[in-house]
């Protein structure tokens, strides 16, 4: 530990719960003293998940639907989002920084992609979930395929594609923190340096906070669930 705590007179200070001659798991100086670090961390950590989301969901929806209308592609599209699942971050992140350098777009794609094997299966089996008697009396009113899609299928496949988004949403707070191969990790940044450095109390603020927000950004898709389905609520008796 090389930590030291610096004082106004610069006189040698009383050992703190991070000094070099103490070093607790938890401390609640560090988080004072370093703040803006952290929030910098956790703010970066949550725009590069919710970005790789993003970009999940708009690589997983048209592949959904490029399944549903040719279905003879699925083994090949799910074999593909699952492969690329399967290629390790080690070797992901070095093959995309000659074409986005050592940015977070880099870590941004790597995680999108990472998420098509989970957002692909849950858009199918969303849209695999609805009756083909609700199919046949939409289309018996006049619904369009695009209105079919818009207004019956999506609707009634959400709770089945929210539970995906959620289980990515969840996975890929997880996996951002491996960002800190090209210096884009968010709180990984801060894991990797109290690895590194045996700083237990900055190991374990970070570590605390992507639990804490893979906690939190469950909730709220929770909550937008509920929001985007009101007839799944339960009626009361």
């Amino acid at each position: 530990m090389t930590v030291t705590v610096p004082t106004a007179a610069g006189s040698a200070a009383e050992p703190s719960c991070y000094s070099r001659f103490v070093n607790e798991w938890f401390c609640w100086q560090y988080v004072e003293d370093r703040h803006e670090e952290i929030t910098d961390a956790l703010v970066q950590h949550i725009a590069i998940t919710l970005a790789a989301l993003v970009l999940g969901v708009v690589l997983a929806f048209p592949l959904a639907l490029l399944v549903r209308r040719v279905p003879k592609l699925q083994s090949a599209v799910l074999g593909l989002s699952t492969g690329l699942y399967t290629i390790p971050s080690l070797a992901l992140f070095p093959l995309l920084v000659p074409f986005t350098g050592l940015s977070a777009t880099t870590v941004v794609i790597g995680l999108g992609l990472y998420a098509l094997t989970i957002l692909v299966r849950a858009l199918l089996d969303g849209l695999a979930s609805v009756p083909d008697e609700v199919r046949e009396a939409a289309t018996g009113l006049g619904h369009g395929r695009a209105r079919l899609l818009l207004r019956v299928e999506l609707p009634l496949a959400l709770p089945v594609a929210m539970a995906g988004l959620r289980v990515a949403a969840v996975s890929t707070v997880a996996l951002t923190t491996v960002g800190t191969l090209v210096a884009y990790g968010g709180l990984g940044n801060l894991i990797s340096h109290g690895v590194q450095r045996d700083f237990r109390a900055e190991l374990v603020t970070a570590a605390a906070l992507c639990v804490a927000l893979a906690v939190v950004l469950d909730a709220l898709l929770v909550l937008l669930q509920r929001v985007l389905t009101p007839w799944t609520r339960a009626v009361p008796s």
